[in-house]
């Protein structure tokens, strides 16, 4: 056993998840919480704060997650299994079902990189969104929120509703189809290789302008005007917005009416990186100080639920046969220190109890193993190579799984084998370590209960029944 954590750690606190902004309670709250009108100047006073709030919380280290294990860590590739990059990916689409945040701050982060290093003439057309310009676009939006707040709403009338069906008419004509759309495999004769190489170009062109076209819709929902297409990584910028910004796409950010609107307004005048600074703060604040304290938290578990379950109840089975056994020698003619022997029952139970409220079983624990994950059991058996490689695309389809073979594979598994399921050995030390200090905690909690319990049945007379 290494060097152990102060015996007073306690594990990071469950953070619940922020409510979601989508539909109208989100949007409107986000509304609701602030004035008439907003000067700039107090919409600055307030990024500042975020800003100082942020900063501080990835210098110092969060309650229970020692600095091995800290954000920034994890996202540099300096951690071990099973706190990876990757394995944090997987706990947020799989577990939390957050996996957007992640990936888009992950294509941030590269995006950054690959715009400092560019070395071409049109970034000339990518100006700075500056801090003054997205306080003004702030303030002008809740300034025309509150207006139509005050104008209320009025009663919906028959030629209201007939506009919006011939609105929707008219999108539903003028909308082009995707390029998967167009084909028709079964209409399309054998082509040459040279044919094929330009359907193959026609199809990206196409797909380009798919994400063109939806995002200019975008920018055209929040009264932003359409953007020079010349701007360097344009076309990136596109496929960003109708991946993760824009309403209904499918890995869409889980961000305020507010703040999707300023970051429409900032990518309509530019693509420099610093027009996605506000979404960029909402996403690391989430997984600074939501999805990182519980993926870690996530960890120190070793065992699968199943696994967790039977360990809580067979230390409960251990505590009752010791109580019981206590009895019995009680009412028995046998000596005193016999009643001591019931002690060893109770310092098992007591421990592996506490332990198992914790996520931990002692056996795994004892070999420092953990349960492999249903999605790492069944995808490495499909794809040796590179598991759950779909979630590094960071701008790939939606992160839905419930379709994926491993789903079915596991929920036909039975307990017992769950119970058993194939464990691999914890490769990153700071995890090892904080499990190490669990167990210790749990071990001196049983022998001073075990202790209390042991010396009151010591102390009652015999009864000498039996």
């Amino acid at each position: 056993m290494g060097f152990l954590l102060p015996l007073n750690y306690r594990r990071p606190a469950y953070v619940e998840r922020p409510r979601s902004n989508d539909g109208t309670d989100g949007n409107d709250s986000d509304f609701s919480r602030t004035s008439s009108h907003v000067a700039p100047d107090a919409v600055a006073e307030r990024a500042e704060r975020s800003d100082r709030s942020l900063t501080s919380s990835s210098s110092v280290s969060i309650g229970g997650i020692p600095a091995a294990l800290s954000f920034d860590k994890i996202i540099e590739g300096g951690t071990c299994p099973p706190c990876t990059t990757r394995d944090f990916l997987n706990y947020l689409k799989y577990i939390e079902h957050s996996a957007e945040n992640l990936q888009f701050f992950l294509w941030y982060r590269d995006y950054v990189k690959r715009f400092e290093e560019a070395n071409t003439s049109d970034l000339a057309l990518a100006l700075e969104w500056t801090q003054a310009m997205e306080d003004e676009v702030i303030a002008r939006i809740q300034k025309d929120h509150a207006e139509k707040a005050r104008k209320g709403s009025k009663p919906v009338t028959v030629t209201d509703v007939t506009e919006v069906f011939t609105d929707f008419d008219k999108a539903s004509e003028t909308r082009k189809p995707s390029a998967i759309s167009e084909k028709d495999p079964f209409s399309t004769p054998p082509r040459s290789p040279i044919a094929l190489r330009q359907q193959s170009t026609e199809d990206v062109v196409s797909i380009e302008e798919s994400y063109r076209s939806q995002a200019n819709e975008a920018f055209a929902s929040v009264g932003a005007k359409a953007p020079f297409t010349i701007q360097p990584f344009r076309k990136e910028i596109d496929r960003v917005i109708v991946t993760y910004i824009m309403d209904r796409a499918p890995r869409q950010l889980n961000l305020s009416d507010r703040e999707q609107r300023a970051v429409l307004h900032a990518l309509a005048y530019t693509t420099h990186p610093s027009a996605l600074r506000i979404v960029v703060k909402s996403v690391e604040s989430a997984l600074r100080l939501q999805a990182h304290p519980n993926f870690i938290r996530w960890s120190i578990c070793n065992g699968n639920p199943a696994r967790v379950f039977f360990a809580r109840a067979l230390g409960v089975g251990l505590i009752i046969l010791s109580f019981a056994a206590a009895v019995i020698l009680t009412l028995s003619k046998l000596g005193r220190g016999y009643r001591a022997l019931a002690a060893i029952g109770w310092v098992l139970g007591i421990a592996t109890l506490i332990a198992a409220y914790k996520g931990m079983c002692v056996v795994l624990h004892g070999m420092h193993h953990r349960h492999v994950r249903p999605w790492e059991l069944f995808t490495a058996e499909d794809d040796p190579e590179d598991p759950g490689k779909g979630s590094f695309d960071t701008l790939g389809s939606s992160n839905s799984y419930e379709e994926e073979p491993w789903v079915i594979k596991y929920q036909k598994r039975n307990i017992i084998r769950k119970i058993f399921d194939r464990e691999i050995w914890i490769q990153e030390p700071a995890l090892r370590q904080i499990q190490d200090t669990i167990f210790v905690q749990s071990m001196i909690c049983a022998i001073v209960l075990a202790g209390i319990l042991t010396t009151i049945f010591v102390l009652v007379p015999g009864s000498g029944f039996f």
